[in-house]
């Protein structure tokens, strides 16, 4: 991409159009590694890991949405894919945005899985960043895994089902979660590139390609939250959600509205892993788009 920096590409094989996975902020490409089998059958599925995760190098430079995009496209052309569907989650959604207003033509359509917030569209009809953030820092957390859930990646696997509902693949664990020579879980992986990705957002006002946006909204309260004994929680959470469901359903209608091209679904109740909470309808959705392209 750059001098000295090189991108972890993941080929899950398939035939048919090529679909190039792209992971969310914090996660590698290997959040996908039980989504991207769902999907062989029809098409060659490819995932892509964001400089400065995973095994992706880390530049100490050079995060902004168009730089991240482009190595989209470098890595589209190194494979030498043709228009291939490029699907992304959560933060992917500005780089799916970037290619779409500089690159149109280089892609078939784009895929937002709840990824199609202000840092991928933004007409001044939905809620501004600040509104966001504003929300997301009242957002109720679980506490962090206790030493017994740290003992293997088989029992943090089993902190994750039971505290969020969701199973990460394992090679995603591994990716986020340092491991000890014992099979002991470490620390989290902290990214050394949060304020630069961040700092280099852009405002997308337009999606001039055929995209289908799915969102979850209202988004799915995490298990911990049902199963606390504390009012306090119960009450921080249930504000969160209705605080949630006004803005989200506010720019998911400025998104369905001011993007002419683009097909909008609406999960209820899905996580903001949508591909892991309600992989069946992502599936279904995703390959009925792909089948109306051109």
């Amino acid at each position: 991409m750059d001098k000295d920096v090189r991108l972890e590409v993941l080929d899950w094989g398939g035939s048919g159009r090529p679909v190039v996975l792209l992971a969310g902020w914090g996660n590698t490409a290997h959040i996908y590694d039980d989504f991207a089998p769902k999907l062989t059958a029809g098409y060659h599925v490819y995932g892509i890991t964001r400089r400065g995760f995973g095994a992706s190098s880390f530049s100490g430079w050079n995060y902004g949405a168009d730089r991240l995009a482009d190595d989209v496209i470098a890595v589209i052309d190194a494979l030498k894919l043709n228009r291939p569907v490029l699907v992304g989650h959560s933060l992917a959604g500005q780089e799916l945005s970037s290619i779409a207003n500089r690159h149109p033509e280089r892609v078939a359509g784009l895929v937002y899985l709840d990824a199609g917030y202000e840092y991928a569209f933004e007409n001044g009809k939905g809620p501004s960043r600040d509104e966001f953030e504003a929300m997301k820092s009242k957002e109720p957390h679980p506490s962090p895994p206790s030493e017994p859930d740290l003992a293997s990646f088989e029992m943090l696997q089993k902190w994750y089902v039971r505290t969020f509902g969701l199973a990460f693949p394992e090679g995603e664990l591994h990716q986020i979660w340092d491991a000890g020579s014992d099979g002991h879980v470490g620390k989290v992986r902290n990214s050394q590139n949060a304020e630069m990705i961040f700092r280099g957002m852009r405002t997308y006002t337009d999606i001039p390609v055929p995209t289908l946006a799915i969102f979850a909204i209202p988004h799915r309260v995490g298990i911990w939250i049902n199963e606390s004994a504390d009012p306090e929680v119960r009450k921080a959470s249930k504000a969160y959600s209705v605080a949630d469901v006004a803005l989200t359903g506010k720019q998911v209608n400025a998104f369905d509205d001011g993007v002419p091209t683009a097909h909008v679904v609406r999960l209820k109740d899905a996580d903001h892993f949508v591909f892991l909470s309600n992989e069946a309808d992502v599936l279904r959705e995703l390959r009925s788009f792909i089948k109306r392209l051109h």
